[in-house]
């Protein structure tokens, strides 16, 4: 259990981040609620659930769950262990295809549920732009719970009293601070700056970098320059792809803060798996008309 226990602090401080597995009603099983296992992204396993079946099947749907950042209760049945055989971890479909093994998201009577969530440092947000929307940005992403940081080179607009909701107010020339930014598989960095110039540099600086999300601001005719500009250096296609531009879902937004929420929602979407669907639902016995 200790050992559990300090890998589970390192994952929220900054290294790897593992999944975490307890077991919540051991249903049928005779199984003792509280058990942990924890996944590591290789595979490896510390711990148990407390059979070896359930271990494997928790192992075999962790890809996704990394992919998704996940914090979910799943459900098995023994009918649906008793399916499966031993998986080798790592070998689950990519996220957002079916569940794989015995683990549904769905809730069974009388089931064993586990509940799963992936241990990892804060996410990062990385907002290039200290104007309106950046300001808006900076606001709803510190509400959700992002490290926020936020970069502007001019001083009357990058301070941390005009933005108290940043951790990190930087005021520094935008190629220069972003040289210097650690931007990993947790950072997300949107171009919010005030034109498409300071935008193009600071993508610039951020493309190859493997950030988690890479959104620029602007009109599609607008991006679109920025894009063949960046083509035209030698910047792949396939990286230049991943630029989420223009920026956000297709909400009708005009303020700065519907702008700011078109844009996290987009962020969310990407990080937990979603689809950006309506969840609009009625039973064919309510349907109108």
């Amino acid at each position: 259990m200790l050992e559990l226990t300090k890998r589970l602090l390192l994952a929220a401080e900054g290294a790897d981040p593992v999944l975490l597995a307890s077991l919540l009603e051991p249903g049928p099983r005779l199984l003792q609620p509280g058990a942990r296992l924890l996944v590591e992204p290789s595979g490896e396993r510390t711990g148990s659930l407390g059979d070896a079946l359930l271990d494997a099947a928790v192992a075999a749907y962790a890809p996704s769950a990394f992919a998704r950042h996940t914090a979910e209760t799943v459900y098995v049945t023994d009918a649906a262990l008793a399916e499966t055989e031993e998986v080798e971890p790592g070998s689950a479909p990519a996220a957002g295809s079916d569940l794989p093994v015995a683990l549904s998201s769905r809730a069974v009577a009388g089931a064993t549920s586990i509940y799963l969530e992936v241990v990892e440092h804060k996410p990062v947000f990385l907002i290039v732009g200290a104007g309106h929307v950046g300001r808006a940005l900076a606001r709803l992403a510190d509400f959700l719970g992002f490290h926020v940081a936020v970069l502007d080179d001019r001083e009357e607009f990058a301070s941390a009293e005009r933005i108290p909701e940043a951790d990190e107010v930087i005021c520094d020339d935008f190629e220069a601070a972003l040289d210097r930014y650690p931007i990993g598989a947790n950072t997300h960095v949107v171009m919010v700056t005030r034109g498409h110039k300071q935008d193009e540099v600071s993508l610039r600086r951020c493309l190859g970098r493997g950030a988690a999300y890479l959104g620029m601001i602007g009109s599609h005719r607008r991006t679109a320059t920025v894009l063949e500009h960046l083509r035209d250096e030698g910047f792949e296609a396939a990286e230049l792809a991943r630029v989420r531009t223009p920026i956000g879902l297709d909400i009708g937004a005009e303020t700065p803060e519907e702008i700011a929420i078109s844009v996290m929602a987009e962020v969310i979407l990407l990080r937990r798996g979603g689809t950006g669907a309506p969840m609009y639902h009625r039973p064919a016995s309510l349907r109108y008309p």
